[in-house]
């Protein structure tokens, strides 16, 4: 049986750890060497690698949900709903223009702003705002290592994460 302080500890990297065992494992079938196994176990240690990584990218983007209000996605659109309506929100995707990271009262905030300006902060720890992974990760040019990176404990204050590329801009 395994301690609950130290299982509270490796829950975060589970996923992280499966990749990783998947990985090996295609490492092995790999080694077994012949025409069949060597194509086989390297495309499931490429595609395991490929999934551990993306694993530990989205890892920064999971937090103890202290943050107020939650976060939805839903057909396209974020929608945040905060304790105070004057906070709260939605937009869609495909009217994103820029993401930032502000730190405001020592809390880190996504700053979402949209093509006609509008902007909506979600703190980077309310409830659902994991997900938030997912639906940048399908806007044009983003770089998901740089999201991550941008949650570090020494990240600025204020930082541009994402901007949409010129050609597709809307306006």
């Amino acid at each position: 049986m395994i301690r609950p302080e130290l299982a509270e500890k490796l829950r975060p990297w589970a996923e992280t750890g499966a990749a990783l065992l998947a990985t090996a494992f295609g490492l092995w079938v790999f080694s077994l060497g012949g025409w069949l196994f060597w194509p086989l176990g390297a495309g499931l240690a490429g595609a395991s690698a490929l999934w551990a990584l993306d694993a530990r990218r989205r890892m920064r983007f999971r937090h103890a949900t202290l943050g107020p209000g939650v976060v939805e996605l839903d057909e396209g659109a974020i929608r945040y709903m905060s304790p105070n309506p004057l906070l709260g929100g939605e937009i869609a995707l495909r009217e994103l223009n820029e993401i930032r990271l502000t730190r405001l009262s020592s809390r880190l905030h996504w700053r979402l702003k949209s093509a006609d300006g509008q902007a909506l902060l979600i703190p980077v720890d309310a409830a659902g705002a994991e997900d938030l992974a997912g639906a940048f990760s399908t806007l044009p040019g983003v770089e998901m290592g740089r999201l991550a990176a941008a949650l570090g404990p020494e990240s600025p204050t204020i930082q541009t994460v994402w901007t949409r590329p010129a050609r597709t801009r809307l306006t």
